[in-house]
């Protein structure tokens, strides 16, 4: 006789969107076909007792292959990316086809889909980075662009690749006319640019000085503003990386007067301050991100607000480069701060953070921990068939282990970067065995895909309002 499933996961805490269900798990022909118990025979079976069963992850917030405003290039390929996010957890990525100046949009999402498709071992989707909306065939690009499911577009208020407010505006509205999400990196330009003047005049340009070049102010003004804008065209909006409590307060206020908005924040925010940018010469240059880490007031605040849901997703923001003359050390070994590359590693570390302080420090649960690190993410980008366990969805599954405890070391992630901001940090509880659509793509820590394993996620609609509860 046949056996009626190509996988059985038996006996493990299966978290679905409806609770926790101590059982088993099918999959045949890469969907979950049934969760409940005494399933019956299949060609494999993994014994998950003791184990925790979650959807995999999906990160929603990544830069790979990407050039910076600085013209400093990722450290990563996405075959490099994507296997460190797959030994951490996650099944599912959003990074970003970044526009460069004069670059036809329709060329930029084409160049970063044929370099995904060589590399990628997990699926993947893009948000599209607006950065020249007056180039050539703009206005039938975009809308064709996102009718072919590339439904989330972002776009900066600061840095040399910025919009103005009006492009911002114009890009909305196209964005509402065709169903798209806008994302935003809020921070005010003005305020920036004058902080940074200041330090500079004085002096200060250690790494230790970043966090004062971006005051909270910057985060506050700009999140206001562009949650405004959403209300005004009644245009979903997502604000990234949140990291102040008056940013998160700003968010709230918004979603309590009915705007469309979301956001997010990051693991460097929720479990690290600006002092780790406080290290001598330019060591401190390894933690420099914008916005920069900021205080343990501000951490409380953050976890307030997820817990609240004013907040909704935790991204990694990875933002890799290596810490030498190919990456944040570009303009030389005397560089100060206006000149080092922004950006930490965290595809591989962002789901271990969050399980430890989620599950086994008890800071939300099982359940939360896998709608702020999947399923959430999954509803507001639209990414069909992902983001949680339940029957008709893809066998994207990660086995946990929750008896596993890992030290982090200096050097011992599996992305292309050269170091680990987290070194010294232990994790307890860990991924083992991981699944994509049906395949087991690591097993018992070892990775066993190979580039091009992952496909392009294609998304159809945006699926939920952001004002409706999240499941």
């Amino acid at each position: 006789m046949t056996a009626p499933f190509d996988l059985v996961i038996s006996g493990g805490e299966i978290v679905t969107s409806d609770g926790v269900v101590s059982g088993d798990l099918a999959v045949r022909d890469g969907a979950i076909i049934d969760i409940g118990t005494n399933l019956g025979p299949a060609l494999k079976t993994i014994d998950a007792l003791g184990k925790w069963v979650m959807p995999g992850g999906i990160d929603p917030h990544a830069h790979i292959e990407q050039m910076s405003g600085m013209g400093v290039m990722n450290a990563d390929t996405f075959e490099t990316a994507t296997r460190s996010g797959a030994l951490g957890g996650t099944t599912s990525v959003i990074s970003f086809a970044a526009q460069a100046k004069g670059e036809r949009l329709s060329d930029t999402v084409a160049d970063y889909s044929a370099r995904a498709a060589r590399g990628a071992m997990i699926d993947y989707a893009f948000h599209m980075t607006v950065t020249d909306p007056d180039v050539p065939g703009f206005a039938s690009d975009l809308p064709a662009l996102i009718a072919a499911g590339n439904r989330s577009i972002k776009v900066f208020t600061t840095y040399n690749i910025q919009l103005s407010d009006a492009q911002i505006l114009r890009i909305m509205q196209m964005a509402r006319a065709a169903g798209a999400l806008v994302c935003v990196h809020a921070e005010t330009d003005a305020i920036l640019a004058q902080a940074k003047a200041a330090l500079i005049a004085a002096g200060k340009t250690a790494p230790r000085d970043h966090a004062a070049s971006h005051p909270p102010m910057a985060e506050i003004e700009a999140v206001e503003r562009m949650c405004r804008f959403a209300e005004y065209l009644g245009q979903p909006v997502m604000l990234f990386h949140i990291s102040t409590t008056q940013g998160a307060a700003a968010v709230r206020a918004a979603r309590a007067r009915g705007a469309p908005v979301w956001a997010e924040t990051c693991p460097h925010y929720l479990f690290m301050t600006a002092d780790v940018l406080d290290k001598p010469g330019l060591e401190g240059g390894k933690w420099m991100c914008s916005p920069p880490q900021r205080t343990t007031a501000d951490q409380v605040a953050l976890w307030t607000a997820l817990d609240a849901g004013d907040l909704q997703i935790v991204s990694s923001d990875h933002a890799p480069y290596r810490f030498d003359e190919t990456g944040k050390l570009s303009a030389g070994p005397g560089a100060g701060f206006p000149d080092i590359a922004n950006g930490l590693p965290g595809l591989e570390t962002r789901l271990p953070l969050m399980f430890d302080a989620m599950v086994s420090k008890g800071r939300g649960g099982p359940e939360a921990f896998a709608n702020l690190t999947a399923t959430a993410a999954a509803d507001i980008y639209g990414l069909p068939r992902k983001g949680r366990l339940a029957p008709g969805m893809d066998a994207d599954i990660t086995l946990w282990d929750p008896e596993k405890s890992v030290t982090y070391g200096a050097n011992d992630l599996h992305d292309n970067v050269g170091y680990n901001p987290w070194e010294g940090t232990t994790v307890t509880g860990y991924p083992t065995d991981v699944w994509l659509r049906g395949q087991h793509i690591v097993q018992g820590g070892a990775l066993q895909a190979t580039a091009g394993t992952g496909r392009k996620i294609d998304r159809p609609a945006l699926a939920v309002s952001p004002t409706e509860p999240q499941s």
